[in-house]
């Protein structure tokens, strides 16, 4: 199995999906600006210009479950719905990775980073994203 593919991340939202880019070689991810969404629905040209631009090998969209593992009533349906035409539209592999506490840990690190000024919507979302994708590199290679 190659280990140098390039992997996007989706932290799924009503309002706004977080992005990050990563590279399994490094098991790295960076944050991209988030895509805004209607209730869900993001805008597609948006996310086929991000698909693009970075050729991913592969999409991981953060699973939202509740701290016991449990479906989120309302959300987790349409994360994997959202997942389920991310493959059927772009046709790439897609999986969904357990993202609880990701949003916590993003929060986290970017007051860490720059204060209260960086947890803009669309940042927090972003660093969920990169979040995500790391938490599935280390479970992939225990990295």
């Amino acid at each position: 199995m190659s280990t140098s593919r390039s992997i996007l991340a989706f932290d799924y939202g009503t309002k706004s999906i977080g992005l990050a880019i990563g590279q399994e070689l490094t098991g790295t991810a960076s944050p991209l600006k988030a895509i805004k969404a209607k209730d869900g629905i993001p805008n597609w040209d948006d996310i086929e210009r991000v698909l693009k631009e970075w050729q991913p090998d592969l999409i991981v969209v953060g699973l939202p479950l509740d701290l016991k593992g449990n479906p989120l009533e309302g959300i987790t349906p349409r994360a994997k719905k959202f997942a389920n035409r991310l493959h059927g539209r772009f046709g790439l592999p897609v999986e969904l990775h357990d993202e609880r506490l990701s949003t916590v840990e993003a929060r986290a690190n970017l007051f860490d980073q720059g204060g209260f000024r960086s947890l803009t919507k669309g940042n927090v979302d972003s660093q969920s994203a990169v979040v995500i994708l790391e938490s599935w590199f280390e479970r992939q290679y225990g990295q």
